[in-house]
């Protein structure tokens, strides 16, 4: 499938663009000395690749030229004219005004002129603009990009000046990996359907990830066994049943006797046993005070040394120092008693604590069963009941909600564990895969590779590699690096320059190597010779050329004053049959579009 003719039903201002067979250039000529050192001369040769990917059904962007000046362009009409495999012709007719409504017409000969062609006659009229697509889809027949549609292809097929940023990560995918990284593994030859279906299935493991994570919020963090949540709901359910039997019975005998056994048998018992507790702890506390208070000593040695003087016994300080160091012995042995103590007053005075509110709850709950049992109001009772009821259902419904939350996390748990074991065999599956088309030196990405490095090195005496693999989570990198004269990657990919040549070497690469298959056959570069230097520029030229005789159609864009050394020594370049466009800056007759810019 190559490009035919672009035109439109205004021709004064749009003059038709025919392409040829082979090379097409378009050639924007700077004429006035004021334009030679601007950067950009708004003259078309980009806008003329926009043109055609408006004609291949583009969707509609608020940006693009076309609509965001809709004044100036709401009466256009372009036609685009297709060459198909069968060499037959269709024309895709397509306005500004309404851009979702197109249509096509079938015809035998080339470069017809259908402006004027009534309504009735076009094989498909006004379609809608997703039909529309499908249409082109089934007319074009690329089926080497099967299952992806023909507009997945034409992002490399039409390379503007924004899409030489990198090689494989187009500007139009700015979504994310999974959206370009298959496509790009089936154009290379690699499985694709293991990369779909790894990305899908990773998709759906972060799904089930997160609503995991969403139930175990519900749960306010604290998950419970599933067998503890069962075993509790079984019992308020038997115990809201008994009460439900008795409030349908509008009887309370059971429930009186209940309460009274509740009473005599747990309550009363409790609260002996706390009043034996406390009695005990009680009179710890009365000891440990005493023993805090017992904390004096009796004999003074200097009263004891006066004594004996006087009875003319002479101590000679043996004595005082004796009884001193005595003392002190004993008020060390005093101060780490007190210790202790003050530690076990402060332990019983905290159980103390516990045992007198638990003492005083056990007495109010006493207080309200002996109400209950001496009371007479039935309906009383009945609405007591009937609010235990309430609570009873309310804990019910409660641990309901959390059985099945836990029922449905545990159902995740194992969806988890099945997809994260499905992950880990794509990803396996995905590393032989890559592995083998490495290492095959007849399989398609090997074609691809040697077709790549022979354009690069041929352009600027270096090889190139290019390469894919695997990373750590079994998604695939794509890596294309110029190699210095050892063979290791080098940092000149780097440079604008070199990586635009890696995007057209890599454009061509795959065209090449898909000749024998039902794909397209076209590609525009724009701005191919930009800060090439003249000896690259005459390498390029001489491959672009060489890939239009294997029956492609290149399609490239450039200003004069990037023609090779040659041109300006008055030998022509490019062949009048080869220029299929010429712009230039003198007025308005020298644009692609002839008005005012806008």
């Amino acid at each position: 499938m190559k490009l035919s003719r672009l035109y439109s039903n205004k021709p004064d201002l749009f003059e038709p663009v025919e392409f040829v067979q082979s090379l097409n250039v378009v050639m924007a000529e700077i004429r006035l000395p004021e334009n030679r050192n601007k950067d950009t001369h708004n003259l078309g040769k980009t806008t003329l690749g926009r043109l055609l990917d408006f004609g291949f059904l583009a969707k509609r962007d608020p940006k693009f030229f076309l609509f965001k000046h809709v004044d100036l362009f709401k009466e256009f009409i372009f036609f685009l004219e297709i060459e198909l495999e069968d060499a037959s012709f269709v024309t895709i007719r397509r306005g500004v005004e309404e851009a979702t409504k197109i249509s096509f017409k079938r015809h035998e000969a080339g470069h017809q002129n259908l402006s004027r062609l009534p309504p009735a006659e076009w094989d498909h009229q006004d379609m809608p603009f997703e039909r529309a697509r499908d249409l082109l889809d089934g007319l074009l027949d690329w089926r080497a990009l099967k299952p992806w549609a023909f507009r997945k292809g034409l992002g490399y097929l039409l390379r503007s000046q924004d899409d030489f940023r990198d090689v494989f990560h187009l500007r139009k995918f700015a979504a994310a990996h999974s959206d370009w990284k298959p496509f790009l593994a089936h154009v290379l030859g690699f499985d694709a359907h293991l990369v779909v279906q790894h990305y899908e299935k990773e998709e759906q493991l972060a799904e089930r990830q997160s609503t995991a994570q969403t139930i175990k919020n519900e749960l306010g963090g604290s998950i419970e066994d599933i067998s503890k949540i069962e075993g509790i709901l079984l019992l308020k359910q038997k115990e809201a049943e008994k009460k439900q039997k008795l409030l349908d019975a509008f009887d309370f005998r059971a429930q009186d006797k209940d309460r009274t056994k509740q009473l005599v048998d747990d309550i009363d018992e409790r609260i002996a046993s706390l009043n034996a507790e406390r009695y005990s702890l009680n009179q710890n506390k009365k000891k440990i005070l005493a023993s805090l208070e017992e904390d004096q000593i009796l004999f003074n040695p200097d009263e004891a040394q006066r004594l004996f003087e006087e009875a003319g016994v002479l101590f000679k300080g043996q004595i005082k120092k004796d009884f001193q160091q005595l003392i002190a012995f004993n008020r060390a042995i005093t101060d780490e008693r007190r210790g202790y103590l003050q530690e076990e007053r402060a332990e019983v005075e905290v159980e103390l604590k516990r045992i007198n509110a638990e003492l005083n709850a056990q007495g109010k709950k006493r207080s309200d069963m002996l109400s209950f049992l001496s009371g007479t109001d039935i309906f009383g009772k009945y609405k007591q009941v009937s609010d235990e009821m309430v609570t009873l259902r309310a804990d019910i419904t409660s641990l309901e909600r959390q059985r099945g939350f836990l029922h449905g996390l545990q159902e995740l748990r194992t969806e988890i564990r099945a997809l994260t074991e499905e992950c880990g065999n794509l990803q396996t599956q995905i590393e032989a895969d890559v592995e083998k088309q490495n290492s095959d030196q007849n399989s398609l990405f090997s074609a691809i590779r040697v077709f790549f490095s022979e354009i690069v090195e041929e352009v600027v005496d270096r090889k190139a590699l290019l390469s894919v693999s695997p990373n750590q989570a079994g998604h695939l990198e794509f890596k294309a690096e110029i190699l210095d004269e050892s063979g290791n990657a080098t940092s000149a990919d780097l440079g604008h320059t070199y990586r635009k040549l890696l995007c057209i070497a890599f454009d061509l690469a795959i065209l090449r190597a898909h000749l024998d298959d039902k794909f397209p056959r076209f590609v525009y570069h724009d701005g191919v010779f930009e800060s090439l230097d003249d000896r690259k520029k005459e390498n390029l030229l001489t491959i672009i050329r060489r890939y239009a005789e294997l029956g492609l159609q290149p399609i490239i864009t450039l200003i004069d004053s990037d023609l090779p050394a040659r041109a300006s020594e008055g030998e022509p370049v490019f062949s009048p049959d080869e220029i299929v466009v010429t712009l230039h800056d003198e007025g308005e007759q020298g644009k692609l579009f002839k008005m005012k810019a806008w």
